[in-house]
Protein backbone atom coordinates (compact mmCIF):
# COMPACT_ATOMS: atom_id res chain seq x y z
CA UNK A 1 0.00 0.00 0.00
CA UNK A 2 1.45 3.55 -1.01
CA UNK A 3 0.36 6.84 0.74
CA UNK A 4 0.83 10.20 -0.55
CA UNK A 5 2.07 11.69 2.55
CA UNK A 6 1.40 15.31 3.29
CA UNK A 7 4.43 15.60 5.40
CA UNK A 8 7.03 14.63 3.26
CA UNK A 9 4.97 15.82 0.08
CA UNK A 10 5.73 12.23 -1.44
CA UNK A 11 4.14 8.94 -2.39
CA UNK A 12 5.64 6.32 0.12
CA UNK A 13 5.18 3.03 1.19
CA UNK A 14 3.01 2.19 4.41
CA UNK A 15 4.64 0.70 6.75
CA UNK A 16 3.38 0.08 10.33
CA UNK A 17 4.43 0.97 13.53
CA UNK A 18 3.08 -2.58 14.30
CA UNK A 19 2.83 -5.23 11.96
CA UNK A 20 -0.31 -6.52 11.02
CA UNK A 21 -2.22 -3.00 12.95
CA UNK A 22 -2.88 0.16 12.02
CA UNK A 23 -3.10 2.83 14.51
CA UNK A 24 -5.76 6.05 12.75
CA UNK A 25 -6.90 9.20 14.21
CA UNK A 26 -8.96 11.30 12.16
CA UNK A 27 -10.44 14.87 13.16
CA UNK A 28 -13.76 14.72 13.30
CA UNK A 29 -16.67 17.59 13.31
CA UNK A 30 -17.72 20.56 15.69
CA UNK A 31 -20.89 19.52 16.47
CA UNK A 32 -22.94 22.71 16.45
CA UNK A 33 -25.92 21.94 13.37
CA UNK A 34 -26.47 19.06 11.40
CA UNK A 35 -23.48 17.89 9.42
CA UNK A 36 -22.69 19.24 5.52
CA UNK A 37 -21.70 17.79 2.84
CA UNK A 38 -18.30 18.74 3.33
CA UNK A 39 -17.91 16.99 6.80
CA UNK A 40 -19.05 14.06 4.80
CA UNK A 41 -15.85 13.70 2.53
CA UNK A 42 -13.28 13.01 4.71
CA UNK A 43 -15.95 11.10 7.01
CA UNK A 44 -16.72 8.80 3.99
CA UNK A 45 -13.00 8.64 2.42
CA UNK A 46 -11.38 7.25 5.52
CA UNK A 47 -13.88 5.07 6.61
CA UNK A 48 -13.42 3.85 3.37
CA UNK A 49 -9.73 3.53 3.74
CA UNK A 50 -10.09 1.51 6.70
CA UNK A 51 -12.81 -0.70 5.13
CA UNK A 52 -9.78 -1.40 2.96
CA UNK A 53 -6.83 -1.92 5.15
CA UNK A 54 -9.35 -4.36 7.22
CA UNK A 55 -10.02 -6.55 3.89
CA UNK A 56 -6.44 -6.26 3.09
CA UNK A 57 -6.33 -8.43 7.11
CA UNK A 58 -4.84 -5.26 9.03
CA UNK A 59 -6.34 -4.72 12.46
CA UNK A 60 -7.38 -1.22 12.59
CA UNK A 61 -7.03 0.78 15.56
CA UNK A 62 -9.99 3.64 14.05
CA UNK A 63 -10.54 6.75 16.32
CA UNK A 64 -12.51 10.23 15.44
CA UNK A 65 -13.71 12.67 17.96
CA UNK A 66 -16.35 14.93 18.40
CA UNK A 67 -15.52 18.73 18.95
CA UNK A 68 -18.28 19.49 21.58
CA UNK A 69 -17.23 22.83 23.17
CA UNK A 70 -16.64 25.75 21.12
CA UNK A 71 -17.36 28.99 20.07
CA UNK A 72 -20.16 28.10 17.71
CA UNK A 73 -21.29 25.56 20.33
CA UNK A 74 -21.94 28.36 22.51
CA UNK A 75 -23.25 30.73 20.22
CA UNK A 76 -25.92 28.04 19.27
CA UNK A 77 -27.03 27.42 22.85
CA UNK A 78 -27.20 31.23 23.35
CA UNK A 79 -29.38 31.99 20.57
CA UNK A 80 -31.82 29.02 21.71
CA UNK A 81 -31.61 29.61 25.45
CA UNK A 82 -30.17 26.57 26.13
CA UNK A 83 -27.36 24.89 27.63
CA UNK A 84 -23.62 24.01 25.28
CA UNK A 85 -24.27 20.36 26.21
CA UNK A 86 -27.35 20.06 25.21
CA UNK A 87 -26.64 21.57 21.87
CA UNK A 88 -23.68 19.39 20.88
CA UNK A 89 -25.33 15.95 22.50
CA UNK A 90 -28.22 16.97 20.22
CA UNK A 91 -26.09 17.47 17.13
CA UNK A 92 -23.71 13.88 18.06
CA UNK A 93 -26.68 12.05 17.75
CA UNK A 94 -27.79 13.81 14.63
CA UNK A 95 -24.41 12.99 12.95
CA UNK A 96 -24.62 9.66 14.04
CA UNK A 97 -27.61 9.12 12.23
CA UNK A 98 -26.06 10.89 9.05
CA UNK A 99 -23.89 8.08 9.47
CA UNK A 100 -25.26 5.66 9.53
CA UNK A 101 -27.15 6.72 6.34
CA UNK A 102 -23.61 6.92 4.56
CA UNK A 103 -22.83 3.31 5.96
CA UNK A 104 -20.01 5.09 7.47
CA UNK A 105 -18.99 2.43 10.40
CA UNK A 106 -18.69 3.99 14.04
CA UNK A 107 -15.14 4.65 15.16
CA UNK A 108 -13.28 2.23 17.56
CA UNK A 109 -13.84 5.18 19.75
CA UNK A 110 -15.39 8.51 19.64
CA UNK A 111 -14.03 10.75 22.36
CA UNK A 112 -15.57 14.19 23.17
CA UNK A 113 -13.57 16.77 23.85
CA UNK A 114 -15.44 17.88 26.92
CA UNK A 115 -14.84 14.54 28.84
CA UNK A 116 -11.39 14.35 28.07
CA UNK A 117 -10.22 18.03 29.71
CA UNK A 118 -7.95 16.52 32.32
CA UNK A 119 -5.51 15.19 29.70
CA UNK A 120 -5.39 18.58 28.32
CA UNK A 121 -5.04 20.22 31.35
CA UNK A 122 -1.93 17.33 32.01
CA UNK A 123 -0.74 17.87 28.57
CA UNK A 124 -0.58 22.07 29.08
CA UNK A 125 0.80 21.46 32.08
CA UNK A 126 4.33 19.16 30.17
CA UNK A 127 3.96 22.14 27.94
CA UNK A 128 4.74 24.69 30.75
CA UNK A 129 7.43 22.76 32.30
CA UNK A 130 9.80 22.70 29.17
CA UNK A 131 9.07 26.02 28.57
CA UNK A 132 7.03 25.62 25.43
CA UNK A 133 3.63 27.46 27.13
CA UNK A 134 2.92 30.40 29.43
CA UNK A 135 0.56 32.15 31.26
CA UNK A 136 -0.16 35.56 30.90
CA UNK A 137 -2.31 38.00 33.55
CA UNK A 138 -5.93 37.36 32.22
CA UNK A 139 -5.33 33.24 32.78
CA UNK A 140 -4.58 32.87 29.15
CA UNK A 141 -2.31 29.84 28.31
CA UNK A 142 0.08 30.66 24.85
CA UNK A 143 1.84 28.11 22.84
CA UNK A 144 5.88 29.62 22.40
CA UNK A 145 5.17 28.87 18.17
CA UNK A 146 8.51 29.70 17.77
CA UNK A 147 10.16 27.76 20.16
CA UNK A 148 8.99 24.52 18.44
CA UNK A 149 11.70 24.32 15.96
CA UNK A 150 9.99 22.04 13.36
CA UNK A 151 7.05 24.22 13.05
CA UNK A 152 5.34 24.90 9.67
CA UNK A 153 6.85 21.01 8.66
CA UNK A 154 3.48 20.24 7.29
CA UNK A 155 2.17 22.98 5.82
CA UNK A 156 5.78 23.63 4.17
CA UNK A 157 5.02 27.24 5.74
CA UNK A 158 7.64 29.51 6.54
CA UNK A 159 7.42 30.37 10.34
CA UNK A 160 8.07 34.16 9.27
CA UNK A 161 4.97 35.01 7.17
CA UNK A 162 2.05 32.79 9.33
CA UNK A 163 -0.25 34.39 12.03
CA UNK A 164 -1.51 32.41 15.29
CA UNK A 165 -3.68 29.21 14.83
CA UNK A 166 -6.92 30.56 15.21
CA UNK A 167 -10.25 29.67 12.81
CA UNK A 168 -11.27 32.90 11.98
CA UNK A 169 -11.60 33.78 7.85
CA UNK A 170 -8.14 33.56 6.79
CA UNK A 171 -7.00 32.07 10.09
CA UNK A 172 -6.34 35.93 11.03
CA UNK A 173 -5.15 36.60 14.77
CA UNK A 174 -8.26 36.78 17.30
CA UNK A 175 -6.03 38.21 20.11
CA UNK A 176 -4.48 41.22 19.37
CA UNK A 177 -2.31 43.03 21.82
CA UNK A 178 -3.49 40.72 24.42
CA UNK A 179 -1.22 41.94 27.35
CA UNK A 180 1.34 39.17 28.22
CA UNK A 181 1.64 37.67 24.61
CA UNK A 182 4.99 37.39 23.66
CA UNK A 183 4.58 37.14 19.80
CA UNK A 184 1.49 37.17 17.54
CA UNK A 185 2.70 33.41 16.01
CA UNK A 186 1.75 31.97 19.84
CA UNK A 187 -1.55 30.05 19.81
CA UNK A 188 -4.29 29.63 22.57
CA UNK A 189 -3.76 26.58 24.83
CA UNK A 190 -6.27 27.27 27.54
CA UNK A 191 -8.33 29.94 27.47
CA UNK A 192 -9.85 32.09 30.89
CA UNK A 193 -13.99 32.04 31.45
CA UNK A 194 -16.43 34.00 30.43
CA UNK A 195 -20.00 34.87 31.34
CA UNK A 196 -22.58 32.18 29.94
CA UNK A 197 -19.56 30.09 28.46
CA UNK A 198 -19.38 26.51 30.21
CA UNK A 199 -15.81 26.34 32.21
CA UNK A 200 -13.31 23.83 33.71
CA UNK A 201 -10.75 24.60 36.71
CA UNK A 202 -7.45 24.50 35.88
CA UNK A 203 -3.89 25.56 37.37
CA UNK A 204 -4.80 28.81 35.62
CA UNK A 205 -7.65 29.04 36.61
CA UNK A 206 -11.93 28.57 35.52
CA UNK A 207 -11.53 28.31 31.58
CA UNK A 208 -11.56 25.98 28.58
CA UNK A 209 -9.22 24.55 26.56
CA UNK A 210 -8.57 26.05 22.79
CA UNK A 211 -9.61 23.81 20.09
CA UNK A 212 -6.06 22.07 18.98
CA UNK A 213 -5.06 20.61 22.19
CA UNK A 214 -7.63 17.96 22.25
CA UNK A 215 -6.55 16.00 19.65
CA UNK A 216 -3.21 16.01 20.52
CA UNK A 217 -4.25 14.39 23.87
CA UNK A 218 -7.17 12.36 22.50
CA UNK A 219 -4.59 10.60 19.81
CA UNK A 220 -1.94 10.33 22.81
CA UNK A 221 -4.42 8.78 25.32
CA UNK A 222 -6.34 6.08 22.57
CA UNK A 223 -3.63 5.24 20.30
CA UNK A 224 -0.37 6.35 21.86
CA UNK A 225 2.52 8.85 21.40
CA UNK A 226 3.07 7.97 18.17
CA UNK A 227 0.78 6.64 15.45
CA UNK A 228 0.24 5.40 12.11
CA UNK A 229 -1.70 7.82 10.30
CA UNK A 230 -3.31 11.14 11.02
CA UNK A 231 -6.28 12.18 8.55
CA UNK A 232 -8.23 14.93 8.06
CA UNK A 233 -9.87 17.66 5.35
CA UNK A 234 -6.91 19.81 3.19
CA UNK A 235 -8.54 22.95 5.00
CA UNK A 236 -6.88 21.28 8.36
CA UNK A 237 -4.13 21.00 7.36
CA UNK A 238 -2.70 24.87 8.63
CA UNK A 239 -3.10 25.77 11.47
CA UNK A 240 -4.68 22.38 13.15
CA UNK A 241 -2.91 19.88 12.23
CA UNK A 242 0.37 22.28 12.45
CA UNK A 243 -0.70 22.79 15.81
CA UNK A 244 -1.29 19.45 16.95
CA UNK A 245 2.66 18.69 15.86
CA UNK A 246 3.67 21.84 17.67
CA UNK A 247 1.76 20.26 21.05
CA UNK A 248 2.32 16.67 20.70
CA UNK A 249 6.19 16.50 19.52
CA UNK A 250 6.71 19.18 22.41
CA UNK A 251 5.12 17.20 24.90
CA UNK A 252 6.24 13.34 24.08
CA UNK A 253 9.69 14.09 22.58
CA UNK A 254 8.90 11.92 19.75
CA UNK A 255 7.30 11.79 15.79
CA UNK A 256 3.56 12.74 16.24
CA UNK A 257 2.19 10.71 13.05
CA UNK A 258 4.39 8.88 10.41
CA UNK A 259 1.92 9.32 8.01
CA UNK A 260 -0.54 12.44 7.43
CA UNK A 261 -3.77 11.92 4.84
CA UNK A 262 -5.41 15.25 3.75
CA UNK A 263 -8.66 14.83 1.68
CA UNK A 264 -9.25 17.85 -1.24
CA UNK A 265 -11.59 20.37 -0.83
CA UNK A 266 -15.73 19.90 -2.03
CA UNK A 267 -17.06 23.25 -4.09
CA UNK A 268 -20.75 23.49 -5.18
CA UNK A 269 -21.27 24.49 -8.87
CA UNK A 270 -17.33 25.34 -8.96
CA UNK A 271 -17.95 27.73 -6.31
CA UNK A 272 -16.91 27.36 -2.81
CA UNK A 273 -19.79 25.93 -0.56
CA UNK A 274 -21.02 29.00 1.60
CA UNK A 275 -24.05 29.76 3.38
CA UNK A 276 -23.80 33.35 1.56
CA UNK A 277 -23.41 32.04 -1.67
CA UNK A 278 -26.46 30.35 -1.17
CA UNK A 279 -24.95 26.81 -1.99
CA UNK A 280 -24.68 25.42 1.38
CA UNK A 281 -26.04 21.57 1.75
CA UNK A 282 -26.15 19.72 4.76
CA UNK A 283 -26.24 15.72 4.32
CA UNK A 284 -29.91 15.98 5.56
CA UNK A 285 -30.61 18.02 2.60
CA UNK A 286 -29.21 15.67 0.03
CA UNK A 287 -30.90 12.97 1.70
CA UNK A 288 -34.32 14.32 0.93
CA UNK A 289 -33.77 14.25 -2.58
CA UNK A 290 -30.97 11.03 -2.55
CA UNK A 291 -30.30 7.73 -1.13
CA UNK A 292 -27.32 8.71 1.00
CA UNK A 293 -25.43 5.24 -0.80
CA UNK A 294 -25.61 7.90 -3.85
CA UNK A 295 -23.89 10.90 -2.15
CA UNK A 296 -21.01 8.06 -1.14
CA UNK A 297 -20.48 6.39 -4.40
CA UNK A 298 -20.46 10.27 -5.78
CA UNK A 299 -17.69 10.95 -2.86
CA UNK A 300 -15.81 8.10 -3.91
CA UNK A 301 -15.82 8.46 -7.73
CA UNK A 302 -13.11 10.57 -7.42
CA UNK A 303 -9.42 10.50 -6.46
CA UNK A 304 -9.64 11.60 -2.11
CA UNK A 305 -6.68 14.44 -2.71
CA UNK A 306 -8.41 15.90 -5.81
CA UNK A 307 -10.56 18.41 -5.05
CA UNK A 308 -14.01 17.64 -6.15
CA UNK A 309 -17.10 20.08 -7.50
CA UNK A 310 -20.66 18.76 -6.36
CA UNK A 311 -23.69 19.68 -8.54
CA UNK A 312 -27.32 17.93 -9.35
CA UNK A 313 -25.68 17.27 -12.80
CA UNK A 314 -22.77 15.02 -11.08
CA UNK A 315 -25.11 13.55 -8.59
CA UNK A 316 -28.06 12.28 -11.55
CA UNK A 317 -24.85 10.66 -13.04
CA UNK A 318 -24.16 9.16 -9.74
CA UNK A 319 -27.19 7.95 -9.45
CA UNK A 320 -27.12 6.21 -13.03
CA UNK A 321 -23.89 4.81 -12.26
CA UNK A 322 -24.69 3.29 -8.69
CA UNK A 323 -28.31 2.07 -10.40
CA UNK A 324 -26.49 0.32 -13.00
CA UNK A 325 -23.92 -1.63 -10.74
CA UNK A 326 -26.93 -2.56 -8.31
CA UNK A 327 -29.47 -4.05 -11.42
CA UNK A 328 -26.54 -6.18 -12.44
CA UNK A 329 -26.43 -7.62 -8.77
CA UNK A 330 -30.04 -8.07 -9.24
CA UNK A 331 -29.91 -9.81 -12.25
CA UNK A 332 -27.50 -12.03 -11.01
CA UNK A 333 -29.65 -12.78 -7.84
CA UNK A 334 -32.55 -13.30 -10.35
CA UNK A 335 -30.33 -16.31 -12.10
CA UNK A 336 -28.56 -17.37 -8.28
CA UNK A 337 -32.48 -18.28 -7.93
CA UNK A 338 -33.80 -18.68 -11.36
CA UNK A 339 -30.90 -20.05 -13.40
CA UNK A 340 -29.67 -23.47 -14.52
CA UNK A 341 -29.07 -26.66 -12.28
CA UNK A 342 -25.30 -28.17 -11.95
CA UNK A 343 -21.90 -27.49 -12.78
CA UNK A 344 -20.22 -24.30 -13.45
CA UNK A 345 -19.16 -24.78 -17.27
CA UNK A 346 -16.16 -24.55 -18.77
CA UNK A 347 -16.43 -21.59 -20.34
CA UNK A 348 -17.80 -20.58 -16.81
CA UNK A 349 -14.72 -21.24 -15.18
CA UNK A 350 -12.88 -18.84 -17.55
CA UNK A 351 -15.52 -16.02 -17.31
CA UNK A 352 -14.84 -16.54 -13.12
CA UNK A 353 -11.16 -16.50 -13.73
CA UNK A 354 -11.26 -13.01 -15.62
CA UNK A 355 -13.62 -11.77 -12.88
CA UNK A 356 -10.55 -12.93 -10.29
CA UNK A 357 -8.10 -11.13 -12.59
CA UNK A 358 -10.72 -7.79 -12.24
CA UNK A 359 -10.23 -8.41 -8.33
CA UNK A 360 -6.37 -8.09 -8.35
CA UNK A 361 -6.80 -4.86 -10.17
CA UNK A 362 -8.91 -3.42 -7.62
CA UNK A 363 -6.65 -4.60 -5.09
CA UNK A 364 -3.41 -3.00 -7.41
CA UNK A 365 -5.22 0.95 -7.90
CA UNK A 366 -6.65 0.91 -4.11
CA UNK A 367 -2.98 0.32 -3.12
CA UNK A 368 -2.18 3.56 -5.46
CA UNK A 369 -3.07 5.86 -2.52
CA UNK A 370 -6.78 4.59 -2.44
CA UNK A 371 -7.48 5.07 -5.70
CA UNK A 372 -11.01 4.56 -5.49
CA UNK A 373 -11.89 6.24 -8.44
CA UNK A 374 -10.35 3.62 -10.64
CA UNK A 375 -11.44 0.93 -8.41
CA UNK A 376 -15.06 1.95 -8.73
CA UNK A 377 -13.67 1.81 -12.61
CA UNK A 378 -13.12 -1.91 -11.93
CA UNK A 379 -16.82 -2.41 -10.93
CA UNK A 380 -17.93 -1.10 -13.77
CA UNK A 381 -15.82 -2.99 -15.68
CA UNK A 382 -17.28 -6.76 -14.05
CA UNK A 383 -20.98 -4.85 -14.46
CA UNK A 384 -19.80 -5.05 -18.05
CA UNK A 385 -18.44 -8.56 -17.67
CA UNK A 386 -21.30 -10.19 -16.29
CA UNK A 387 -24.16 -8.55 -18.21
CA UNK A 388 -22.24 -10.27 -21.70
CA UNK A 389 -21.56 -13.49 -19.59
CA UNK A 390 -24.95 -13.88 -18.67
CA UNK A 391 -27.16 -12.40 -21.60
CA UNK A 392 -28.28 -15.74 -23.09
CA UNK A 393 -28.29 -17.69 -19.63
CA UNK A 394 -25.83 -18.94 -17.01
CA UNK A 395 -25.85 -21.54 -13.95
CA UNK A 396 -27.12 -20.77 -10.93
CA UNK A 397 -23.50 -21.45 -8.98
CA UNK A 398 -21.66 -19.02 -12.14
CA UNK A 399 -24.36 -16.35 -11.30
CA UNK A 400 -23.78 -16.58 -7.45
CA UNK A 401 -19.91 -16.41 -7.13
CA UNK A 402 -20.05 -13.25 -10.05
CA UNK A 403 -22.47 -11.39 -7.77
CA UNK A 404 -20.17 -12.13 -4.88
CA UNK A 405 -17.41 -10.27 -6.48
CA UNK A 406 -19.23 -7.62 -7.50
CA UNK A 407 -21.08 -7.22 -3.79
CA UNK A 408 -17.62 -7.56 -2.09
CA UNK A 409 -15.73 -5.26 -4.12
CA UNK A 410 -18.38 -3.07 -3.39
CA UNK A 411 -19.14 -3.44 0.61
CA UNK A 412 -15.20 -2.24 0.52
CA UNK A 413 -16.28 0.97 -0.76
CA UNK A 414 -18.76 0.63 1.72
CA UNK A 415 -21.39 0.37 -0.93
CA UNK A 416 -24.56 -1.49 -0.25
CA UNK A 417 -25.34 -3.59 -3.32
CA UNK A 418 -28.04 -5.85 -2.05
CA UNK A 419 -31.03 -4.40 -1.40
CA UNK A 420 -32.73 -4.44 2.26
CA UNK A 421 -35.60 -6.15 0.65
CA UNK A 422 -34.01 -8.60 -0.62
CA UNK A 423 -31.86 -9.04 2.77
CA UNK A 424 -35.39 -8.89 4.34
CA UNK A 425 -36.84 -11.90 2.37
CA UNK A 426 -33.89 -14.10 3.20
CA UNK A 427 -35.17 -13.26 6.58
CA UNK A 428 -38.79 -13.80 6.26
CA UNK A 429 -37.85 -17.35 4.23
CA UNK A 430 -35.60 -18.50 7.44
CA UNK A 431 -38.95 -17.45 9.99
CA UNK A 432 -41.32 -19.21 7.25
CA UNK A 433 -39.33 -22.51 7.35
CA UNK A 434 -38.79 -22.19 11.12
CA UNK A 435 -42.71 -22.04 11.90
CA UNK A 436 -43.33 -24.83 9.28
CA UNK A 437 -40.93 -27.19 11.21
CA UNK A 438 -42.89 -25.95 14.37
CA UNK A 439 -46.05 -26.95 12.90
CA UNK A 440 -44.14 -30.17 11.84
CA UNK A 441 -43.62 -30.50 15.65
CA UNK A 442 -47.28 -29.40 16.78
CA UNK A 443 -45.34 -26.49 18.55
CA UNK A 444 -47.94 -24.30 17.34
CA UNK A 445 -47.24 -22.17 20.14
CA UNK A 446 -43.82 -21.34 18.50
CA UNK A 447 -45.48 -21.28 14.91
CA UNK A 448 -47.60 -18.38 16.20
CA UNK A 449 -45.28 -16.50 17.69
CA UNK A 450 -43.01 -16.27 14.46
CA UNK A 451 -46.46 -15.50 12.62
CA UNK A 452 -46.91 -12.56 15.31
CA UNK A 453 -43.60 -11.77 15.06
CA UNK A 454 -43.47 -11.03 11.17
CA UNK A 455 -47.18 -9.37 11.29
CA UNK A 456 -45.03 -6.73 13.34
CA UNK A 457 -43.07 -6.44 10.68
CA UNK A 458 -45.84 -5.72 8.30
CA UNK A 459 -45.56 -9.34 7.24
CA UNK A 460 -49.02 -11.00 6.51
CA UNK A 461 -48.62 -14.93 6.25
CA UNK A 462 -51.42 -16.75 4.05
CA UNK A 463 -51.19 -20.83 4.14
CA UNK A 464 -52.69 -22.19 1.19
CA UNK A 465 -52.58 -25.46 -1.05
CA UNK A 466 -49.36 -24.35 -2.76
CA UNK A 467 -47.87 -23.57 0.70
CA UNK A 468 -47.28 -20.59 2.90
CA UNK A 469 -47.41 -17.16 0.96
CA UNK A 470 -46.15 -13.87 2.73
CA UNK A 471 -47.13 -10.40 1.47
CA UNK A 472 -46.24 -6.74 3.24
CA UNK A 473 -49.19 -5.02 4.42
Amino acid sequence: MKIYNTLTRRLEEFVPIEEGKVTMYVCGPTVYNLIHIGNARPMIVFDTFRRYMTYRGYEVSYVSNFTDVDDKIINAANEEGVSASEISERYIKECIKDMEGLNVMPATVHPQATQEIPSMIEMIKVLEEKGYAYRVSDGTVYYRTRRFKGYGKLSGKNIDELESGHRSEGHALKVTGAEGKEDDLDFVLWKPKKEGEPFWDSPWGEGRPGWHIECSCMSKRYLGDTIDIHAGGEDLIFPHHENEIAQSEAANGVPFAHYWMHNGFLNINNQKMSKSLGNFFTVRDIAARYDLQVLRFFMLSAQYRSPLNFSDELMESAKAGLDRIKNAVSNLSDIEKNGADGDVSEEEKNNLAEAARQRDRFNEVMDDDLNTADAVSVIFDLVRHANTTTKDGASKEYARQLKDEIVTLGSILGLILVSEEEVLDEDIERLIEERQQARKEKNFARADEIRDELLSKGIQLKDTREGVKWSRI
